[in-house]
């Protein structure tokens, strides 16, 4: 989900078993992310039908994807996670021109930073919104908000 007016791209590792089933970013239901964005752009996101979630999010001009886009992998954890074919960030530069930061959703996907840094990108890091990082939900909301100065 990478529109064209994006000033804020939100990177993962790759989707869980849950959101490939579904085809939908961040679908297991303890996943965090979705009620995390949503304190972020003052929506219910977490309430609403995955296509207006979706269309919430472009209008607050913030785009999802995965730092790698391929993979070998039994589960869902980022641990299991073999052969990984990671994103272009080219894609990226052409499609979306205006974007002003790329975030890492956990430390799997923080270990592209690097790669969006040499491309020019300002880069925050930020705690995996997923079920299995036992951080408390208060405390990622809390680290997640330096994402606020960014939108």
């Amino acid at each position: 989900m990478l529109a064209p007016d994006a000033r804020v791209l939100i990177l993962g590792s790759f989707p869980g078993e849950a959101s490939l089933a579904a085809h939908q970013y961040y679908a297991h239901p303890r996943n965090h992310f979705w009620p995390i964005l949503g304190a972020l752009v003052g929506e219910s996101l977490a309430e609403l039908p995955y296509g207006e979630r979706i269309g919430r999010v472009k209008a607050n001009r913030i785009a999802i994807w995965d730092t790698i886009v391929a993979c070998e992998r039994r589960g869902s954890l980022d641990a299991a996670i073999r052969n990984a074919s990671r994103a272009e960030v080219r894609r990226v530069e052409r499609v979306a021109a205006g974007l002003v930061a790329v975030c890492f959703n956990g430390a799997t996907a923080g270990r592209a930073r690097g790669t969006w840094e040499a491309a020019g990108y300002r880069t925050l890091q930020l705690p995996s919104t997923s079920p299995a990082y036992t951080l408390p939900v208060d405390a990622k909301l809390a680290a997640w908000r330096r994402l606020a100065d960014y939108l």
